[in-house]
């Protein structure tokens, strides 16, 4: 059986062949026929989402109204300025889909983007906060496209619950105003002008919990987003996001010609056999299609059933296969249209055997170092930064589609630059900000013109034997976000958790020879790996935002959100 398939736009899970084509956008309102739900980090995010399904739409109707809310409420992780992957399932012809709305570098960028007068990285936040991190946004083109495709209500129904909510105002949520308060500390979030007048009271302090906020711009700018799906890249918009970013300081290249240029691009997903499932996930420039399924691939060969969370050893495992994983994913996922990116070499079967048995030891790993895939020689290595941000969530309509979205403008609050009523990404920083390692070898994941930075999402598929979908699931988290979308995935599909069961366990992530693990781990299982000579950092706090949603056996659904943020499961 071929075990990795990125050939077509769209993939068919019958049969485990590729199939091309996905028809007009269906354009039945009916209400829908099975059971439907919603699980996003914010609950007006969840209404807007079941408000589209009790309408008639089906779930890309949903993710607009997710979306254009999240991008509202929860501006620090996502929103019209950021860029997204989309993994969908089509119920009926079995088809999954990914829409790729990663933002992209003005056509000028090079390999120097981040490098000073003197040819020295920039600073990471002297980075993050000029107008160079800034990418042509992407996530309101990719949900455009999927709507071409899919949708089943009008484009413009499904900004009208995000126009209300912005006009008629919020209430600061408890996270968002610790948030702000956090960033203001450390970052200069209350010295532009748009974020502080936004952002504090005229005290200069941060909004308080309860306080109604109402954005008239961001109401503008989704209702110009209704009448022209092109609005963020053309036109008045357009302009002020250019202008926004090639302000003081250190201003970036991006222009008008950039954001009229930018198209989302249809995907194949990554898609390998596990066990009796199919995990499926984005393919690069996201890293977790490959590296997730790698983990997985590296735990395959073991009965994890057999070694559950409370074992040592079955953490053990997940943290080598981890280590493992991310070393290779460090190495060398990039943009594809740029660079050789050896997905089939990654996650073909004699290549998961010789790396699994490096695990197959009594002690740690000394050190955790990329592969060799077949044909392919070592690259530079990686000096990618870490940023976690992001957002996260599912949909599953009453016909069965399936939306697992991941969305975000970067890191927190993103470039804190403003246009429109909304935040503006700094993904470009995701971009390794040296073009060459210390020994001269290039890094794949450098900048260029029209490049798309490496990005870490992970919104996940399973899919049983027949090819019914079995789960969706993702995390917001930088780097972290595989590990955590891996640990969903042992938890359900190997431990027998329920969905919030696997989302609540402590997290671990396991890039580089530090292994984090949040509070809540069993001190003897902590113990047990600082013996086998794992160095820990133990006992910290993760800030994962899983949102899981499971199609039991009777066709029920049930459904999981992260506790550690602000998230909810809904229904219809």
């Amino acid at each position: 059986m071929k075990r990795i398939l990125l050939s077509t736009a769209i993939f068919s899970l019958a049969g485990l062949l590729a199939a091309c084509g996905s028809g007009e956008a269906p354009q039945d309102t009916a209400a829908p026929s099975g059971p439907a739900m919603v699980s996003a980090a914010n609950p007006h995010a969840v209404e807007a989402g079941l408000e589209a399904l009790r309408a008639g739409g089906d779930a890309i109707d949903a993710a607009i109204a997710v979306q254009t809310v999240l991008g509202l409420v929860e501006p620090q992780s996502s929103g019209l300025g950021g860029g997204a992957f989309i993994m969908y399932f089509d119920a009926e012809s079995g088809d999954v889909t990914v829409y790729d709305g990663r933002e992209m570098a003005p056509a000028s960028a090079g390999p120097d983007l981040f490098l000073d007068e003197n040819g020295q990285p920039l600073g990471f936040f002297q980075a993050v906060f000029s107008g160079r991190s800034i990418g042509s946004p992407g996530a309101i083109p990719a949900l455009a496209r999927a709507h071409e495709d899919h949708g089943a209500l009008d484009w413009a129904d499904g900004f009208t619950h995000a126009e209300r909510l912005a006009s008629e105002g919020f209430e600061v949520s408890p996270r968002l105003n610790s948030l702000i308060g956090r960033y203001g500390q450390r970052t200069p979030l209350d010295e532009w002008e748009a974020t502080r007048a936004y952002f504090y009271t005229e005290a200069g302090e941060p909004l308080p919990v309860g306080h109604l906020l109402q954005n008239p711009d961001y109401a503008a700018t989704v209702r110009a987003l209704a009448e022209n799906p092109r609005a963020l890249h053309e036109g008045p918009i357009a302009e002020a996001i250019v202008a926004a970013v090639q302000s003081e300081p250190l201003p970036g290249a991006l222009t008008l010609d950039d954001l009229a240029a930018y198209e989302p691009v249809v995907r194949s997903p990554i898609c390998r056999p596990y066990r009796q499932y199919t995990i499926c996930g984005a393919p690069p420039p996201a890293s977790g299609g490959v590296t997730v399924n790698e983990i997985m691939g590296l735990l395959e060969g073991y009965d994890m059933s057999a070694t559950g969370p409370e074992t040592l050893e079955g953490w053990r495992r997940f943290i080598e296969a981890s280590r493992l994983a991310y070393a290779d994913r460090d190495a060398y996922v990039a943009d594809a249209d740029f660079v050789t990116v050896p997905v089939d070499g990654l996650l073909a079967d004699d290549y998961i055997a010789a790396r699994a048995a490096l695990m197959d030891r009594e002690t740690a790993i000394e050190t955790s170092t990329p592969g060799i895939p077949a044909g392919i020689e070592a690259p530079g290595a990686d000096a990618t930064p870490d940023a976690p941000g992001t957002s996260h969530f599912v949909v599953v309509d009453g016909d069965g589609d399936v939306v697992s979205m991941t969305t975000t403008v970067e890191g927190g609050f993103g470039s804190h630059r403003m246009a429109g009523g909304f935040l503006l990404n700094n993904q470009l920083t995701d971009f390794s900000r040296t073009p060459v390692d210390a020994e001269g070898r290039a890094i794949p994941n450098a900048p260029d013109g029209g490049k798309r930075p490496r990005s870490s999402m992970s919104p996940t598929l399973v899919f049983d034997e027949n090819g019914e979908f079995v789960l969706a699931t993702g995390s917001p988290g930088g780097s972290s976000i595989i590990a955590y979308t891996a640990k969903t995935l042992v938890a359900m599909l190997d431990w027998g958790l329920t969905p919030q069961e696997a989302i609540e366990l402590p997290n671990i992530v396991a890039r580089g020879d530090v292994v984090r693990i949040e509070n809540g781990m069993d001190i003897r299982i902590l113990a047990g790996l600082q013996d086998l000579g794992f160095e820990l950092d133990a006992n910290r706090g993760e800030n994962s935002g899983i949102h899981i949603v499971r199609r039991l056996e009777d066709g029920t659904l049930i459904g999981g959100a992260d506790p550690r943020r602000e998230g909810v499961v809904g229904e219809p």
